[in-house]
Order: C-alpha cells, then structure tokens, then sequence
C-alpha cells in the first residue's frame, strides 16, 4: 500500500486553511486505499519526523512561506521523496509577486504596473496615483492587502504597523476596477473560469475563508472570448513558472464603461484543496470527483520537478 505523508498546518500566516486543506485530501486519500500520515512541519523535529514515516509520496497542503515558496520543496528534492505540486524554482518564483510579473511579462500575459518598495516608504506617502493597491511581495491568501481609493490623502496608517515588521518588501501595483476571475490548471489544461463575488471590500482573507465571505459563480458570466482568453492566460503563466501538478491563477477583469481588460495578479502553486475550495469546484464542472482529484494529484508526484 502506497504511503502518502499529507503536510499540513505549517508555519505560515495561512495555517488555519492549510490544516483544513489537510484534513480533507487526508481523508480523501484514505477513502482511496492510501495508508494517510498526517504531519505539522510547525510540530516538532520536522525533517526527523518526515524521514520516520518513511512515504512513498508526500501529499504538500502547506500555503504560504515556508510551504509553497520552494523550501519544502527543496528539503524533499535533497531527501529524494517524490512530492506533489511545483517543484522549487517554480514556488519560489510564483511566491514572489514581482518576479512571477516579469515572467507573465516575458511570457504575454497582462499585468498591472507596479513597483517594490520597502513598507516604510509605501506608509509615508503615495507612490503611484490612486487609486492604487499595496500588498507584501511574498505572502498568499490577500494577506498584508490594502486598496488606497482616488481622493484618499495619504497611506493606510496600517501600513506602518510593527505587526508587518517582518514582512520584506512590499509591492505598489495600479488598482485595477472590475471582477474577480480564477482559473485553475490541472497538468497542463486550464479546467473553467471561477467569478469570485464578495460583499466585503476586495476578496481578502476574511472573504477567502470566514463563512459566507464569498460566492463562486462557475462558470463565470462573462463573454465565451474573455473566458477563453483567461483560461489560456492560465495555461500560459503555469507553463511559464514552470508549475507541476495542479495551480491557479487569478485574474481582475475590468469590463466597466465598456472595456474588456483582463489582467493576471498571481499564480498560487499550492491552491486550496479544501472540499469546496475553487480548484475541486472547477474539477468537479469536469466531471472529477475530490477524491479522484486528490488521486491524480498523489500520481502525479515525483522528484525534479
């Protein structure tokens, strides 16, 4: 019997849903005939624990530092254990926002322009014309994410709080009006278009994760050309980074006075896997069932990726 070690939980400002993550493709895996060990890099002697499970495979539901920026990654590749998702060029790239831009650029998928700066200078005064949008360059889930309207006069005060001391750079990127489109990849095929609709201010962590913080309408009500566009964008970025396994890209689509403007944010190498999240949601429009999912995800694992 196949021995999937899942890791969960982690060190991250996502660990809450990592471990939600977990628990699900845990149970999913078990449904399946794999024999499950669950395992909390954050718990513990981490890498001793990892080499006493002995896996055949190691399931990665970590998000954010730590889990989805190539460290794990490469702490596998150097134990020789076959992993799941994107292997550590790929995460460290798409974790850091301002590189993942210069390969969309390269690659010609839309972006925004922007600009890294440190926290300090982004808090003390405008550096692009609002409105605009101010975000950490390396963290996942619209964590550290602050929108500066047209008419505001300075900053968020926020900004210069010490509880984002530790965050690096951040990045300044033009705010771009519309709806919120995703699109998830699954190998090398993009699986549909997922509207994200949020009654709160922007699709923040609140909106990601708390009950009732978000509607996914899929597929999205937008015309066929721009879902096509989106879906092939998608295709792009993951063949750019070099993605493995499954990823999603998320997109705003401006179609406000009359424009079509479709402009990629990022790639998350390490998409939620919870039963609801929006990869098993687009899966399941294909006719792939969570836990056929979680299979393919656990055969399609290797090392040198």
């Amino acid at each position: 019997m196949t021995r999937v070690v899942v890791l969960m939980g982690g060190r991250s400002s996502e660990r809450a849903v990592s471990l939600v993550s977990g628990a699900g493709c845990a149970g999913a895996l078990r449904e399946e005939g794999f024999d499950v060990v669950e395992l909390d890099p954050a718990v513990g002697d981490f890498p001793a624990a990892l080499q006493a499970a002995k896996a055949d495979v190691v399931f990665n539901a970590l998000h954010g530092r730590f889990g989805e920026d190539g460290t794990v990654q490469g702490l596998l590749e150097l134990l020789r254990i076959p992993y799941t998702h994107s292997g550590v060029l790929a995460s460290a790239l798409a974790m850091h926002k301002a590189r993942t831009k210069d390969i969309y650029a390269a690659a010609g998928v839309p972006v925004v322009k922007s600009i890294v700066v440190d926290r300090l200078a982004a808090a003390a005064a405008h550096l692009m014309e609002p409105p605009y949008v101010v975000k950490p360059v390396a963290e996942g889930s619209s964590v550290g994410v602050f929108i500066v309207r047209q008419g505001d006069n300075r900053p968020p005060e926020q900004l210069a709080a010490e509880k984002w001391a530790g965050s690096g750079l951040w990045m300044v990127e033009e705010y771009v009006p519309g709806r919120e489109l995703t699109v998830a990849v699954m190998g090398t095929q993009a699986l549909g278009v997922t509207e994200i609709v949020t009654n709160l201010e922007f699709y923040d962590y609140e909106a990601k994760y708390a009950a009732g913080g978000s509607r996914h309408i899929l597929p999205a009500p937008v015309p066929d050309a721009v879902a096509q566009q989106a879906m092939k964008f998608a295709e792009m970025a993951h063949a750019a980074l070099g993605c493995r396994g499954v990823s999603r890209t998320d997109f705003r689509y401006d179609d406000t006075a009359g424009k079509h403007r479709l402009v990629a944010l990022e790639t998350n190498t390490q998409p939620g896997m919870t039963p609801t999240s929006l990869v098993p949601e687009q899966a399941s429009l294909k006719g792939i069932t969570y836990r056929a999912l979680c299979r393919w995800i656990v055969e399609d694992a290797s090392c040198d990726r």
